[in-house]
């Protein structure tokens, strides 16, 4: 009996390290995709931006590979407790990362729509948000690797910035507008953007929030998370 219980153990074990690293690809490849995104957007690099678009269907193959090898996993080995919150964990956050290479490649996609000529000011502004989403994401993603409580609480906390970038974007395009009525069609194009980039942020934070229940079996704190109320300047997806 304990000859198969260690064996059970093991290869619950090699299931779950192939999880994470099948996460961890399918992570990597939505944060390359989110930066290259941005780099097309910031450049008018329409070749690059196809990439972006063409590349999302690798993030989905991976998706289908974790479902499949979460839920086989689940039904073979009967995991208990943490280690069944850790396989639920799993489920959900690469259902989050795969809507995160959707919200890149849906960036990639207004590059086309969008004069390679433009100089908004916004720009500058949606590269350095852009890179701040894609070190929460990263972090995300290593606090689930790492099983770190306290990293994913930071993530947590930096999403605020994340905010305040938008609702500073979201003013500054909308005077933009005012200002230049040709522009108007532009800049419409960049406040999406705008809008998918503070989602990613989101996301990134409801991946933390997985990973702090999964090792805890405890929700996180609205306290803990450093939420604030919601900015009227926010849209609604």
């Amino acid at each position: 009996m304990a000859i198969i219980n260690e064996h059970t153990v093991k290869a619950f074990d090699a299931d779950l390290n192939r999880l994470r690293g099948l996460i961890s690809e399918m992570g990597g490849r939505a944060e390359q995709a989110l930066i290259q995104a941005m780099s097309a957007l910031a450049n008018g690099d329409r070749p690059l931006a196809a990439e972006v678009v063409e590349g999302d269907k690798a993030i989905d193959a991976l998706e289908t590979e974790v479902e499949r090898l979460a839920v086989q996993t689940i039904a073979l080995r009967a995991p208990m407790a943490d280690d069944l919150r850790e396989m639920i964990a799993a489920l959900k956050i690469v259902s989050v990362v795969e809507r995160i290479g959707d919200y890149a490649k849906n960036i990639a996609k207004r590059v086309a729509l969008m004069d390679p000529a433009r100089s908004i000011e916004a720009i500058p502004l949606l590269t350095s948000m852009s890179s701040l989403v894609a070190e929460l994401i990263h972090d995300a993603l290593d606090s689930f690797a790492a099983r770190d409580t306290e990293l994913a609480l930071r993530v947590t906390v930096r999403d605020k910035t994340v905010d305040d970038f938008y609702n500073s974007i979201f003013r500054t395009l909308v005077t933009f507008m005012m200002e230049n009525p040709r522009h108007i069609t532009e800049s419409a194009h960049l406040l999406f953007v705008a809008k998918n980039l503070e989602r990613m942020g989101d996301h990134a934070t409801n991946i933390a929030e997985m990973v702090y229940y999964a090792v805890t079996g405890e929700r996180m704190e609205e306290r803990e998370r450093g939420e604030q109320p919601e900015d009227g300047a926010a849209e609604q997806e």
